[in-house]
């Protein structure tokens, strides 16, 4: 069976909706950040980088998203989520599939810990460090928004794929298994910049029903939520 071993606040979702749509059996095994933030040296013994999600498969045991995403469907797709073999399709599905961690991802990262990092200061230091990562986000990481979700980019390629899937198929690829995560934290914790084509995407990601069961979208990454997610579901 395969283990899906979930840090808190990293990114496993889009894991266990591909597995969900895959039908095929697995089991999330969770771990806790230690109070530096860092991975638990129980998930150090699985990945000695203590990246997450890693899932195992028998002796196999594989991290990056990226990379678990193509290798679940190219072992258990059946056919399922194939992105086209050429055309536009199959370079949007290419670029979109890297373009999630590679780009959009480290922004996003970044925008939630120069948030975050203020009300873990000191108290009397606060006022002080809410300033200053203010400022760094208006500087470093508001003017890059902007061109990441302008028409230009992520909306103009949605408003072009009349299906609603980034490789323009009937059915989602890796490129979507991808990109959902990235795009629903932007509806979830940062609305203003969504644009209406990212909310008909998060909205028709969320309206598959192998995903009803999941927990709230992003409640380890964004960090304002305050319940937590139930990872005991095992098929």
């Amino acid at each position: 069976m395969i283990i899906v071993h979930h840090l808190n606040n990293s990114r496993s979702q889009r894991i266990l909706w591909l597995l969900e749509e895959l039908e095929v059996p697995y089991q999330i095994k969770a771990y806790e950040r230690t109070a530096e933030g860092l991975a638990p040296k129980e998930l150090l013994a699985i990945n000695p980088l203590g990246k997450s999600p890693v899932i195992t498969d028998e002796d196999l045991t594989l991290a990056e998203s990226g990379a678990i995403v193509e290798y679940l469907i190219g072992k258990y797709g059946n056919g399922k989520f194939q992105a086209p073999t050429s055309g536009p399709g199959y370079l949007d599905n290419l670029y979109y599939s890297h373009y999630a961690e590679g780009s959009l991802m480290p922004l996003l990262v970044q925008k939630i810990i120069f948030d975050m990092v203020p009300s873990k200061t000191p108290f009397l230091l606060r006022p002080i460090a809410s300033m200053i990562f203010s400022n760094l986000t208006k500087m470093l990481l508001m003017p890059s928004f902007p061109k990441h979700f302008s028409m230009e980019s992520i909306d103009k390629h949605l408003e072009k794929v009349q299906t609603g899937w980034f490789a323009g198929g009937e059915e989602p690829t890796s490129a979507d298994f991808q990109m959902a995560f990235p795009l629903e934290a932007v509806v979830t914790v940062a609305s203003e910049m969504a644009t209406p084509a990212m909310v008909k995407y998060v909205e028709r990601v969320q309206s598959r029903q192998v995903i009803h069961f999941l927990f709230h979208p992003f409640a380890d990454l964004c960090l304002q939520i305050k319940f937590r997610p139930a990872y005991k579901r095992v098929r």
